[in-house]
């Protein structure tokens, strides 16, 4: 199962998700599809985040052990191949947590308070009062994943950015420590597909809070969840024109739909008046089910092999701490601590 092409030459890619739940069409747009076109071009590895999972569940640790399986499986059904890309786990690979902790000396607490990104999570998950330790530390975690692997490109959205810049501070910290480059500067790859909304049109997309669309969701599942989307409140009749901008099913259609020139048809008649909600959601219904009903089947199989799912992991765990305990010896001479 291990890579079967030569990648040595190939730009270093890093990518990943945290495990606290199956994946959702938002992961796809936002990431999926993207990293199964990269692994042909690119030396591609993808982390399952278990440990930064658990920076705000670690008193509920099964939501993260229970999801690294799905996770994998998400991964192989929408067509990524462990022939062309490495899948590990975070949590088996020593060496990231040991530069965490290198580089946790070169940061202070008051930068990781000014990390925007770190900011905006700490409002939304209610940690301003009692900010776990793990938490306030994830840019550290993050670049020692990046540096890890000595990835120069890392896709992210533009809400990350703040979370490569202080990578790099890092990096270059440790240059000049060195005095000269032991570490890789990395370069944001920014995804070009807007950020797919919940199905309610105003939280961000959560499997917790019901307003998303899981890779393994059921027709019954799928169906219920594009009834209930969010449209023009103020298109009550069918004759009525209606708005296109805002309305979370012409969002999924444009993401979604493979014939471009028809949904701009539909957006047409649907501001012009004579198109009904019920009809463009039973076109988005229809395209959602054949999108995600081969998605669904493939991750089923995969799910009721799970020894199969442990030795891919297994595999790509043993490249990859090959590769991040290179670049920990490095590190470590940098501080002076390769005595034995």
């Amino acid at each position: 199962m291990n890579k079967t092409i030569d990648n040595s030459t190939q730009p270093i890619i890093l990518t990943g998700d945290r495990a606290t739940g199956p994946l959702h069409l938002g992961h796809y747009v936002g990431s999926l599809a993207q990293r199964v076109a990269l692994q042909d071009t690119h030396d591609q590895t993808i982390l399952v985040a278990d440990m930064q999972g658990l920076t705000d569940n670690a008193h509920t640790p099964e939501k993260v052990s229970s999801n690294i399986l799905n996770v994998v499986a998400d991964y192989l059904a929408v067509g990524i191949s462990v022939e062309k890309t490495t899948i590990c786990l975070q949590s088996q690979l020593p060496a990231l947590a040991e530069l965490t902790m290198y580089y946790s000396n070169l940061v202070t607490i008051s930068r990781l308070e000014r990390n925007p990104t770190v900011k905006n999570e700490i409002q939304s998950k209610g940690f301003e009062r009692s900010i776990p330790a793990g938490f306030l530390t994830y840019p550290i975690s993050q670049a020692a994943d990046i540096t890890g692997f000595n990835a120069s490109l890392v896709p992210v959205g533009d809400d990350q950015l703040p979370m490569l810049e202080q990578t790099n501070e890092i990096v270059r910290k440790i240059n000049t420590l060195a005095g000269h480059n032991v570490l890789t500067e990395c370069r944001p790859l920014l995804s070009q597909s807007p950020r797919l909304p919940s199905t309610d049109g105003k939280n961000k997309m959560s499997k917790s809070m019901g307003n998303a669309i899981n890779l393994g969701a059921t027709p019954d599942e799928i169906s219920a969840a594009v009834k209930s989307m969010y449209t023009d409140p103020n298109h009550l009749r069918v004759q009525d024109p209606g708005n296109v901008e805002g309305n979370v099913v012409f969002t999924y259609l444009d993401a979604f739909h493979p014939d471009r020139h028809y949904v701009e048809q539909l957006k047409g008649h649907y501001r012009a008046g004579g198109l009904g909600d019920g009809k463009t959601k039973q076109i988005l219904e229809e395209c959602l089910q054949e999108l995600l009903r081969p998605i669904r089947e493939k991750r089923a199989q995969f799910l009721n092999d799970k020894a199969q799912l442990l030795r891919i992991l297994a595999e790509g765990n043993e490249i990859s701490r090959q590769k991040t305990g290179k670049v920990l010896h490095d590190v470590k001479q940098v501080f002076g601590l390769n005595l034995f």
